[in-house]
């Protein structure tokens, strides 16, 4: 028989899991409750549409959030014709408002690769490394994008 420090413990447990689990261009909002109006352009980004993303972000217009930002990044970074510069403020503006972003931390790592500092690269896996409580999607996509990246005489392959 369970009590119910031991039935809570469990169920914290199995949402603390469940919320560690989500992978996109950015982690899924922790309030499930509340509308995602970033929905939309999540679903361009994952159709691969990155022009329509950065329009329904534009449209979106939210510079305060965290997530929007990160978005805005990757779509930058993912467009047909790069805007790394852009990308890199949109991510940086990400861990400004929450330092301990791990999209924005995965995201920005990946990026430093691109345009070859790796040094950075490896500081955003250290920063993923003290922001995931347990081994984490981002902490171990960035880990293995570094050491993809070192394996390949230090520039990035793209997967086949």
């Amino acid at each position: 028989m369970k009590t119910p420090l031991l039935q809570r413990l469990l169920a914290a447990a199995a949402i603390a899991s469940a919320l560690g689990s989500a992978t996109a261009a950015d982690y899924t909002p922790t309030v499930p409750s509340a509308p995602d109006k970033l929905s939309t352009a999540r679903a361009r980004i994952a159709d691969g549409q990155f022009a329509a993303a950065i329009e329904e972000l534009k449209r979106v217009n939210d510079p305060a959030s965290a997530d929007w930002n990160n978005l805005m990044g990757y779509t930058h970074r993912k467009s047909k014709t790069p805007d790394y510069a852009a990308a890199e403020r949109y991510y940086d503006e990400a861990l400004r408002l929450e330092p301990a972003h791990r999209g924005a931390l995965e995201y920005s790592g990946e990026l430093y690769l691109t345009v070859g500092n790796l040094g950075k690269a490896e500081q955003r896996l250290a920063a993923l490394d003290k922001a995931c409580f347990l081994p984490c999607d981002e902490y171990s996509q960035l880990k293995k994008a570094i050491a993809s990246y070192k394996a390949n005489g230090n520039r990035v392959v793209a997967a086949p």
